[in-house]
């Protein structure tokens, strides 16, 4: 065998162990321990979302999240309610399981049930591509959150902020400096992009309701865990 072809195993072998999922437990903690006055509606827990099932990984609907991340939100939680204003938050860790699952059911091309919600104007065939669909999400490294805004007090408690799309609209709108929504919208999006900011998030610029905390404690590790009373997290 020759080095460059030694050399070259071994970089796909290094490759390989960075790629895999780790089924070793994250150390997590439920955001809504951390502040109770924080909005659920974790979608994958439910079939309120793009697949229209419960997904894999989600035993339980709760929001786990490394202690840092968590803490983190906390601090935006606390800046917002002078405001009236709260997190409302959609996932957080995401077993890599789940992302599996986004795959396999994207690459299900007859399986349209949704299209008209989620993504009229991009074909199925189309999401892997584009990247609407990863096979990797930082989501599994467990310092990724998908939000939104809330109303805690006045005549529109409990009511979601207008963001301009809703969560997981897989098209250009939901770009965060998208051009064509109101300018209400924007203030709103901008609005969450500070105060995550603040606290060490960064958005994702396709996304308008996807930060990750700059300094994730697992940059560079994608968990395997199940969410939920029969896994490995509380």
């Amino acid at each position: 065998m020759t080095q460059h072809s030694t050399w070259k195993i071994l970089v796909l072998f290094s490759l390989s162990i960075a790629c895999s999922p780790s089924r070793t437990a994250p150390k997590l903690v439920e955001v809504a321990k951390v502040d109770p006055t924080i909005a659920f509606d974790v979608r994958y827990a439910g079939t309120n979302n793009f697949i229209g099932d419960v997904i894999d990984g989600y035993e339980d609907a709760k929001c786990m999240l490394t202690p840092e991340a968590a803490a983190a939100l906390g601090e935006v939680q606390q800046e917002l309610r002078p405001q009236g204003l709260g997190l409302l938050i959609f996932d957080c860790y995401r077993p890599q399981r789940a992302v599996d699952h986004f795959v396999r059911w994207a690459e299900d091309l007859g399986d349209q049930r949704h299209k008209a919600r989620f993504y009229p104007n991009v074909e199925k065939s189309e999401l892997l591509r584009r990247g609407y669909i990863a096979r990797k999400s930082s989501h599994s490294r467990g310092s990724t959150v998908d939000l939104g805004l809330i109303h805690l007090s006045g005549p529109d408690r409990g009511k979601s902020l207008d963001m301009g799309t809703e969560f997981d609209l897989f098209d250009a709108r939901s770009h965060t400096d998208a051009p064509n929504i109101t300018p209400q919208q924007q203030t709103n999006r901008e609005r969450l992009v500070d105060a995550m900011d603040r606290a060490g998030f960064e958005n994702l610029a396709v996304e308008w309701w996807h930060y990750t905390l700059r300094d994730e404690p697992y940059p560079n590790t994608y968990f395997d865990v199940v969410v939920g009373t029969r896994g490995a997290l509380p």
